[in-house]
């Protein structure tokens, strides 16, 4: 045998637990993707064929729930067989279950809130009380639900920064939904008129458009705003309605020599 080939055999036995871990946690994230990107597929196939090429809210949230908590299993699992390729890892399992009790206690004390927010999580999926693109209010805080993560709810908010919540709190505090049971939102914009002008009649401007009511929001001694709502679509159709509505009140007012220089 030529000494490099006695060299580079040596090399591997010496390394073999090293080179089956790594091989094995590669496997399992080769395997994760595949399967995620087969979940991902299956739901767009079942969206068209089901609901003409779109998923429910209700469908979309625990969809992205499933593929998450098998990619992760995966990925555990993955770790777990890597690692048990080395001796001193499997002796160190081996002692851990002996004391599996007391190890239970230090651990789930130690992740209590991660397991908490996890555990929260599949509820939320389960249950349903906020879904990805619902628009809901959470401690006084109003946006867009774009994610609903194992441990974490991704709310955008009308600013468009998001608002990160831990899911315990979500399953613990009181939320507010305003598209769970109508899918339509309302919309509400403000416009100042002089204090002097003829508030009535600005909102009966907007009042004779269809699906538009108004009223006096507040008086005072520079003018008095009034406040006039619709109804969107959906929450993604809410700020080019708040606009096309300010537009048109903005439009009648003008015309009809009542408009103020500001308007929200």
């Amino acid at each position: 045998m030529p000494v490099t080939d006695f060299y580079s055999a040596s090399s591997l036995e010496e390394h073999k637990e090293q080179i089956y871990a790594v091989v094995t946690v590669a496997l399992s994230l080769i395997v994760a993707r595949l399967v995620d990107r087969w979940l991902a597929r299956r739901g767009r196939s079942i969206s068209v064929a089901v609901a003409g090429g779109e998923l429910s809210a209700v469908a979309t949230t625990r969809l992205r729930l499933v593929r998450r908590l098998v990619f992760a299993a995966i990925i555990i699992l993955g770790l777990a067989v890597g690692l048990a390729q080395f001796e001193g890892v499997r002796r160190l399992a081996t002692a851990i279950l002996a004391s599996s009790a007391v190890l239970g206690l230090v651990v789930g004390f130690a992740a209590r809130a991660t397991l908490a927010n996890g555990v929260a999580g599949i509820m939320l999926a389960i249950t349903q009380p906020i879904r990805i693109g619902d628009v809901v209010t959470f401690e006084e805080q109003t946006g867009e639900v774009e994610d609903v993560r194992l441990t974490y709810t991704y709310i955008r908010l009308q600013d468009g920064s998001r608002l990160v919540v831990p899911n315990e709190r979500l399953a613990q505090g009181s939320i507010e939904n305003h598209t769970v049971v109508d899918p339509r939102v309302q919309v509400e914009v403000s416009v100042w008129i002089r204090p002097d002008a003829d508030a009535d009649r600005a909102i009966e401007l907007i009042e004779s458009e269809e699906g538009v009511t108004a009223a006096v929001a507040e008086a005072e001694r520079d003018g008095v705003r009034l406040s006039a709502t619709t109804w969107a679509a959906g929450p993604r159709e809410r700020a080019a309605a708040a606009a096309d509505l300010r537009r048109r009140w903005l439009r009648h007012l003008r015309e009809h020599g009542l408009s103020s220089a500001e308007a929200s």
